[in-house]
């Protein structure tokens, strides 16, 4: 939770401003290495080095996932880093079979989901004006917001822990129920998808895949 502040909406504004404007001074754009590593010659892992991800490094990459931009800033996901051998058997019930020792060697799988009730924080999130009622009674708009902005900071979780020096590699092949059950029963939260998170075994690579060209989808009006 953020710690109060007894500023002004004005100069909370005028100083948010300020930040930005010098930051982007400082660091007008990544340099080609640093896009590179985020995403142009990122990949997706499947085989992992025994090498543990320390709780910090993790704290540090909920906090820089945290930052990244919401509707509404509403924030629905969630996070449950799955390290323990009982959680990773608990887990693996889920999974396709291919999947379960990709899973199994990752120092971490981080299971993304979604809080249904993440509209009843807004108070918080969105103190300047109550949004509730946008979604008090409203459960297909409930719950295609807190999917779909989970899905977005599920996103920034894979650049962030890729900017910290952590490789990734998601999972959609598994069962959302078999997790929902397993790990979220009666409870708010609905899963998203899964991420391993480690330090990849690179011997494991094979060649990128192709990707489409700019003109095949990409268009002007």
């Amino acid at each position: 939770m953020s710690e109060p502040n007894d500023k002004s909406p004005e100069q909370q504004r005028a100083e948010a401003q300020s930040y930005y404007h010098d930051l982007k001074a400082r660091k007008p754009r990544l340099d080609e290495d640093s896009i590179d590593l985020i995403l142009r010659g990122a990949r997706s892992h499947y085989a992992w080095k025994d090498k543990a991800v320390d709780n910090a490094t993790l704290e540090k990459l909920y906090d820089i996932t945290a930052a990244g931009a919401t509707s509404m800033n509403s924030c629905p996901a969630r996070f449950t880093f799955v390290t323990s051998k009982e959680g990773k058997q608990r887990l693996a019930k889920s999974l396709k079979a291919k999947n379960v020792e990709k899973m199994m060697g990752a120092p971490v799988t981080a299971i993304i989901a979604y809080d249904l009730n993440f509209w009843e924080r807004l108070p918080f999130l969105f103190p300047h004006e109550d949004r509730r009622g946008f979604f008090k009674g409203k459960t297909e708009y409930i719950a295609d917001t807190a999917f779909r902005n989970s899905t977005l900071q599920g996103a920034y979780f894979m650049i962030a822990a890729r900017a910290l020096g952590l490789d990734v590699g998601a999972l959609s092949g598994f069962s959302n129920d078999i997790v929902d059950e397993e790990f979220f029963a009666n409870t708010s939260l609905r899963s998203n998808f899964l991420c391993n998170l480690g330090y990849a075994d690179e011997t494991a690579l094979f060649q990128k895949l192709p990707r489409f060209a700019f003109d095949e989808v990409c268009s002007f009006i």
